[in-house]
């Protein structure tokens, strides 16, 4: 399944993605119980509330998915190309970035390997989905960068799990821009604001969908590419993770409890602006495009 939010005949709306078809969700249940003679009912208030309901929800999803097929329902289902896509989910509890967990971008950063994930907060009103504009304020930083990664979303409370079932404790996955002030991240004399630096208003663009884990055969086998202005900057694997999805979710459970939609950004490899020659960072007018393999590819300009 591909979650999504959008935009379709004037409202804003939750659902799936399914084929050509976006489908409002709570429409096409309260549709299908209906048809069946049942009280028509919404399935979930959006894609957190879905994520926190679990198996039943979940079961509910695929069985209206499945009844509505590639059909075109008024004011339920709509072609794709007729509806705008909103950040899949933007409400997390909390969005957790990992540093430095590609080898060859730990090599261009300098550093070394501590043995073990290096964690950092990204708050959640920092999120913008598709097509929104990243922007930032030009007396506050002027070293913007690009991280594109493989986003993690959780899908049940995960404490203290282990790395063997770490896995079942995934929704799916998301494209995910971890946007970056290199300025404010490595000031020395500001003590490296990394939290400051990640955490800016719109610096976590995501989407244009969170694809189910079902849907994804291997994640840690997955190709993961950034282009600015049409460039291929960084083109890598997640083969090339230091810690892998599992050992993620199960080193962060361990003493952060993890809650359904909570999203862990997993790291980006090499190719940032920060670390060419010389250093190339965003500017008004760029468009920048993630794209993970199976992910879609998400696009944001830069204003």
């Amino acid at each position: 399944m591909k979650l999504i939010t959008f935009v379709a005949g004037g409202q804003a709306r939750w659902g799936a993605l399914h084929g050509e078809m976006a489908i409002d969700l709570n429409l096409a249940r309260a549709m299908l119980l209906a048809s069946r003679g049942l009280e028509a009912k919404y399935l979930a208030s959006d894609a957190l509330d879905f994520l926190r309901q679990g198996e039943s929800a979940w079961d509910a999803a695929q069985e209206t998915v499945e009844f509505f097929g590639h059909r075109v329902v008024d004011g339920i289902s709509f072609r794709k190309e007729t509806a705008t896509f909103l950040a899949p989910l933007s409400n997390p509890s909390k969005v957790i970035g990992i540093g430095l967990n590609y080898g060859e971008h730990r090599r261009e950063h300098s550093s070394e390997q501590p043995g073990y994930p290096i964690l950092f907060p990204k708050f959640p009103s920092a999120i913008i989905g598709p097509d929104d504009p990243i922007t930032w304020d030009p007396t506050m930083t002027q070293q913007v960068d690009y991280e594109g990664e493989l986003g993690i979303v959780i899908g049940k409370r995960a404490k203290r799990v282990s790395e063997v079932e770490a896995l079942e404790f995934v929704f799916g996955y998301c494209n995910l821009d971890d946007v970056s002030a290199r300025d404010l991240q490595f000031d020395e004399k500001g003590g490296k604001q990394w939290t400051r630096g990640k955490s800016l208003d719109t610096f976590c663009p995501i989407g244009p969908y969170i694809v189910s884990k079902d849907e994804i055969a291997d994640a840690q086998n997955l190709v993961v590419r950034t282009w600015v202005n049409g460039e291929l900057r960084q083109d890598s694997n997640t083969q090339n993770m230091i810690s892998t999805v599992a050992q993620l979710v199960s080193f962060i459970s361990q003493g952060i409890t993890l809650l359904p939609g909570d999203i862990i950004a997993s790291g980006t490899p090499s190719g940032v602006g920060h670390y060419r020659q010389p250093p190339t960072y965003l500017k008004s007018g760029d468009v920048i495009e993630v794209e993970v393999e199976g992910l879609g590819r998400l696009r944001n300009p830069v204003k």
